[in-house]
């Protein structure tokens, strides 16, 4: 492994604050990495005081990662420092029929779950690539797998998330840098409530373990796997989703998505 000024590789993880990110730091500090952990709220201090309870040296960065002052911010946070293991896992939700979004926060569920993450992975993995070794995980959804009405803007970015780890898996299959798509369904994070899903269906719903889902997520990561999808559930509903019509599944997600539907 790469290894930080005191031995220990590092890994940077965004979207730490709270829920699957910040259970994926806790997984890194306790198999023997220091991090580098960014989020957009100041929350992050207190995950990076809890992280080096765990024995880690770490570095918060608060940071916008949908703007590219918030990616600069965090690459310069790393101080030259090679790079062991990026978990590309910062994310924002967005509910609500689109045409009825405030198109700013739209744009910025786009500028957070896409441009921010791949410019994060160019800018890393170009170093990872040089040194010929390295983990990438980044966090895609089962919502990839079906158009979200309701959630038209979201599932469209974890469709491209997942396509695009794929795609970056094979283009870096002979390089030393491994490439995992961690696909979770719902979980018991903040993620519905930030993302005004609480009146629905969805966001009243069975969850699983943030925990258990990061867990499957690391193993993956550091085993090389390309993708998991953690739970039986969740693994049977993409099954499902790949011969179903789209417009069914636009209309099961309605469903569950649509304001109102919680019961």
């Amino acid at each position: 492994m790469s290894a930080s000024p005191n031995g220990r590789p590092l890994a940077v993880v965004t979207g730490a604050s709270t829920g699957i990110g910040l259970e994926l730091a806790r997984l890194c500090a306790r198999n023997g990495f220091d991090l580098v952990v960014a989020a957009d709220e100041p929350q992050i201090r207190n995950a990076a005081e809890e992280l080096r309870a765990l024995g880690a040296r770490v570095d918060a960065v608060e940071v916008d990662l949908a703007t590219r002052e918030g990616v600069a911010a965090l690459c310069e946070a790393l101080h030259g420092r090679p790079v062991e293991a990026l978990l590309a896992n910062a994310g924002r939700g967005l509910g609500q029929a689109f045409l009825d979004q405030d198109f700013d926060a739209a744009r910025r569920v786009v500028d957070t779950n896409i441009t921010g993450t791949i410019e994060v992975i160019h800018r890393i993995g170009r170093d990872m690539r040089a040194a010929g070794r390295g983990h990438i995980l980044l966090t895609g959804s089962i919502a990839g797998f079906m158009p979200g009405a309701f959630q038209a803007v979201y599932n469209g970015t974890k469709s491209f998330i997942d396509s695009f780890a794929f795609a970056l898996r094979n283009e870096l299959k002979d390089t030393g840098v491994t490439v995992s798509c961690l696909m979770p369904g719902p979980t018991d994070t903040e993620f519905f409530r930030r993302a005004g899903l609480m009146d629905t269906a969805m966001g009243q719903g069975p969850k699983d373990d943030a925990a258990a889902v990061a867990k499957a997520g690391f193993d993956a990561m550091m085993s090389g796997r390309g993708d998991v999808v953690s739970g039986w559930k969740n693994k049977l509903a993409t099954t499902l989703a790949a011969i179903t019509p789209s417009g069914l599944l636009a209309e099961q997600h309605r469903k569950i998505a649509e304001p109102g539907t919680k019961g």
